[in-house]
């Protein structure tokens, strides 16, 4: 029986895994008696079974904001790896490596659909958590003295715990996919955001054991997910059957969702700027911590009193004219026909298009690059092959690498960047400065949806101006090397990296289709270890050509203190990030056009 119960949990893991759409039809009948009697017997589900099935959904949601927020730990590399560089006794050259390493585990993503196919979700969790408590577990040792092992094992544990993360991302992913078809961006989103608040965690939960151990980093990193899974496990085995939702029903859940991302709010200034002064203090702010994961929930039952109160004492009043709305009756039937697996792109439509646009020439510039294989539609499918050839993805590709991936590899350097400046007794400061800031970029991702009724722009396009800040950081960091500059360059690096990792599915997903997301993200993200080693091995030579053994707090390895270790470096990273903004802003103009037809048909058919 148990074992029939996981194998339906599997196959329905699988159903879900790609976008579909769900029409079920529930029958309440009120005048048949024998109707009536059916319903009596449980042949049709009751009201409680209804209401208790959509607490559940808001149980798992819960349950993946605590995965996420506990398993982003490739975020605190730069909190340890001093240290571990000492203790392996390696240049920065190599260093580099172990932390590209962690990052090249993502490219092995694609290995977690793979076991949903023959694995429960649960299990695939617990997978993921085992890699993690191996690959850090082991590096903790390391660190400590415990066990000697050479280079080569240490980059193969690193490797193993970068893809732990991404196992675990797949497993959210399903959770939000599976249990909120109709909000599926906004659940991803908010989900997706506190993986950014998981270094400022991790940092908090280390200052409240040993405020003067940075290995303890690394045995937390390798504890902390696999008791997460544990407490996890509860929602997933009793996910409830998706029902359909009424165009109300979406409003209160978008109206919950609403609520969420304040209260997400709420947690990262807490985060920001609530630091721990010492053990005691860093212990009553961990407190306080928890206590914000855990009050949402009380979602379960605000939705039992919620439903109650409606049906009993207010059900003459309607909510009307909400400026919250973010999808509309129609518009949600428009949303549900992009992400259906029925989506095809009709071939005399797309002839009427390129007609229109060798008219008008609305969509493209007169200039041969803007002309070149332009999107005409939004969602059309793209298989790998067909991605390949594509000029927008290849737009979208460096954007990324010069957006997101550059600072990524400027958080995996911060040990070191502050360690040169002198501020090595603030890096945990800074860790958690560029973690609440990356959780403050995720949750801005969802801002194009909010405020999609009152201004609409492409969403590409917010990925263009995302990337505003970053080369503007990168310049302030190579021309003042100050506290205040350093800490305002951090923020700025994590808001716009964080922005682009959460928005970077939806326009996968709209501009290459979504029944081929899955795929084209995997191919997607190949950049993050290609930048990773690219950048960060340029970081490194310019770090060691300037580096002296024996220097400053760690004798026993090669050292550089002062500007030149990284002023160079800064002002190298801020030319690429220029590139990856000339590279996102002609990706918009390219695309805006097939945006603009989006919401011009969405429009039409909410008029007509």
């Amino acid at each position: 029986m148990v074992w029939e119960f996981l194998t339906n949990i599997n196959e329905a893991t699988y159903r879900f895994s790609q976008p579909q759409i769900f029409t079920i039809i529930l029958l309440y009948p009120t005048t048949s008696t024998a109707a009536a009697e059916e319903h009596r017997r449980g042949c049709f589900p009751t009201r409680n079974q209804l209401m208790a099935g959509q607490s559940r959904k808001w149980m798992i949601l819960v349950a993946t904001i605590w995965i996420q927020a506990f398993t982003g730990t490739n975020f605190d590399f730069s909190a340890y790896s001093s240290e571990l560089k000492a203790v392996l006794g390696v240049s920065q050259v190599q260093l580099n490596y172990l932390a590209t390493a962690s990052d090249l585990g993502k490219v092995f993503g694609w290995s977690s659909g793979l076991a949903l196919m023959y694995l429960p979700l649960w299990a695939v969790m617990f997978t993921a958590a085992l890699m993690g408590f191996i690959g850090y577990g082991v590096q903790w040792l390391v660190i400590k003295n415990i066990i000697v092992l050479p280079y080569f094992v240490v980059f193969l544990l690193s490797l193993l715990a970068g893809c732990s993360i991404c196992w675990f991302n797949t497993v959210c992913f399903i959770l939000c996919i599976k249990n909120f078809p109709s909000n599926r961006p906004l659940a991803l989103s908010l989900t997706v955001s506190f993986n950014g608040l998981s270094a400022a965690f991790y940092n908090l939960a280390a200052k409240s054991l040993n405020p003067s151990s940075t290995t303890l980093y690394l045995l937390l990193n390798s504890l902390i997910p696999l008791l997460t899974s544990v407490a996890a496990l509860f929602p997933i085995l009793c996910q409830p059957e998706v029902d359909a939702l009424s165009s109300d029903a979406v409003k209160r859940d978008q109206f919950i969702f609403i609520l969420l991302n304040l209260w997400a709010v709420v947690t990262g200034f807490y985060l920001l700027f609530l630091h721990s002064l010492n053990a005691s203090t860093a212990r009553f702010l961990f407190t306080g911590a928890m206590f914000l994961l855990v009050l949402p929930f009380g979602i379960p039952g605000v939705i039992y009193a919620r439903d109650w109160f409606h049906s009993t004492i207010y059900s003459s009043f309607q909510l009307q004219g909400s400026g919250f709305i973010l999808v509309d009756a129609n518009d949600l039937e428009l949303h549900k026909e992009l992400l259906s697996q029925t989506n095809k792109v009709d071939d005399s439509a797309v002839r009427v298009i390129s007609i229109q646009n060798k008219g008008a020439s609305e969509g493209c510039s007169c200039e041969t690059v803007m002309k070149k294989d332009c999107l005409m539609v939004l969602g059309e499918e793209h298989k790998a092959r067909m991605l390949l050839r594509r000029f927008d993805f290849w737009l979208y590709y460096i954007a990324y690498l010069c957006g997101g991936t550059i600072g990524l590899v400027y958080s995996n350097n911060l040990g070191q960047i502050a360690q040169s400046l002198g501020y090595y007794s603030l890096t945990s400061r800074l860790i958690t400065t560029y973690s609440s800031f990356s959780f403050f970029g995720r949750l801005l991702s969802a801002a194009p949806d909010f405020i999609r009724t009152k201004l609409y722009f492409a969403r590409t396009g917010w990925l263009a101006i995302a990337l505003v800040p970053m080369p503007m950081a990168f310049f302030l960091l190579a021309a003042n090397n100050g506290e205040a500059a350093v800490q305002a360059g951090t923020a700025l690096i994590g808001l716009t990296s964080g922005f682009i990792f959460a928005t970077a599915v939806s326009v996968t997903s709209e501009l290459f289709g979504p029944n081929s997301v899955g795929v084209n993200h995997n191919i997607l993200i190949t950049n993050i270890p290609i930048g990773s080693l690219l950048c960060g091995v340029l970081s490194a030579v310019v770090y060691d050509s300037n580096a002296v053994f024996g220097l400053g707090l760690m004798a026993d390895s090669v050292v550089c203190m002062g500007r030149k270790c990284y002023g160079f470096t800064f002002v190298l990273w801020g030319c690429i990030s220029i590139l990856g903004l000339a590279s996102s802003w002609l990706l918009f103009l390219r695309t805006r056009p097939a945006y603009d037809r989006f919401e011009q048909n969405r429009r039409s058919t909410i008029l007509y």
